[in-house]
């Protein structure tokens, strides 16, 4: 259950004109021969409608560490193309300005791995025009099962010019001859939405007590070393957040294995212990736990008792921050 707002930042581009005209210049002149100035919009580029399995066009194959050119005919559509790997890949996903033409706004979707369903009906990954311009880009997609993805490339506008996909590895199994970790490497986290299954299991134990509640967030990074990640690198993330600042003055934060971290869950939540393993694919036996204690009172009967965990998946390359908290009634 995410508590924070993403807030997307937008960059404003100042023409030298319009800079001129703000300092006094020389007014906007009138167009010549009677022509108009006219503005335009790029609509956004929603996920495909779904099912999609008898409409969409499965343009072919995408291999990571390629690239793929599709064209956008002259109507707004989608294209697909089936992306397999093994399991813990992790891949950044573009539509490149180099090799697609001027003006095309594209979105850019990752589903899967397929069963004997399709691919499915939600996408995983998502983005409108986080690259160049109006162009698509997904700096970072974990896919933790093996098996066969569909990445689709949609267009809100057909021009009838050629579109770019590219697949890069970032992490994970895709690695070649992956080399240990260097001392004090960093470990970067994107925060990604909780799944669904995740958050049934999470809501299930939050309607048990009203006094007794839980968040779980979803952070993931990239990591292509042969040796995992650090819990202390990824705490001290997790700690620089505001959010989190009440815990840094505990002075004895605990460090638990995966398994020994079950009985500190308060019971109505434990079946999250098992369903976090399930869900990303990870074994749990290098998974770690590092938990700091807080408690708080807002007056009369008002104790708060409140504890954090940062539970550490090295090999599915996730960071699960999972705040418990009770409070007297």
């Amino acid at each position: 259950m995410k508590r924070g707002t993403a807030v997307r930042s937008a960059v404003v581009w100042m023409s030298a004109v319009g800079l001129m005209g703000a300092c006094g210049g020389q007014p906007e002149q009138t167009p010549a021969n009677g022509d108009t100035v006219t503005t335009a919009t790029q609509s956004l580029v929603p996920a495909p409608p779904t099912p999609f399995d008898s409409f969409l066009y499965i343009a072919g194959n995408l291999s990571v560490g390629s690239a793929v050119t599709g064209n956008t005919g002259v109507t707004a559509n989608y294209e697909g193309y089936k992306l397999t790997v093994p399991a813990h890949t992790q891949v950044a996903l573009e539509v490149t300005h180099l090799g697609t033409g001027m003006g095309v706004d594209t979105g850019l979707y990752v589903y899967g791995p397929k069963t004997q369903y399709g691919w499915g009906f939600m996408p995983r990954y998502g983005d409108d025009d986080s690259g160049y311009g109006e162009l698509s880009k997904l700096p970072l997609a974990t896919l933790n099962q093996p098996g066969e993805y569909l990445v689709v490339v949609g267009w809100s506008n057909g021009l009838a010019k050629n579109y770019r996909l590219q697949a890069s590895c970032v992490g994970g199994a895709c690695v070649p001859n992956p080399t240990p970790a260097p001392a004090n490497a960093p470990v970067t986290l994107k925060a990604f939405p909780l799944d669904g299954e995740l958050n049934a299991v999470l809501g299930g134990g939050n309607a048990y007590r009203e006094d007794m509640y839980s968040f779980l967030d979803r952070y993931d990074f990239a990591w292509p070393y042969s040796t995992p990640a650090s819990l202390d690198a990824a705490a001290a993330v997790v700690l620089a957040r505001s959010e989190y600042r009440g815990y840094r003055n505990d002075p004895n934060p605990g460090t638990y294995s995966y398994a020994a971290f079950l009985p500190r869950m308060y019971s109505q939540f434990q079946p999250l212990h098992q369903a976090i393993l399930d869900h990303y694919g990870d074994s749990g036996a290098n998974a770690q736990v590092k938990s700091y204690f807080r408690e708080f009172s807002t007056g009369p009967n008002g104790d708060n008792w409140r504890t954090l965990n940062i539970i550490l998946l090295p090999e599915s390359r996730h960071v699960l921050v999972y705040e418990q908290t009770a409070h007297e009634i």
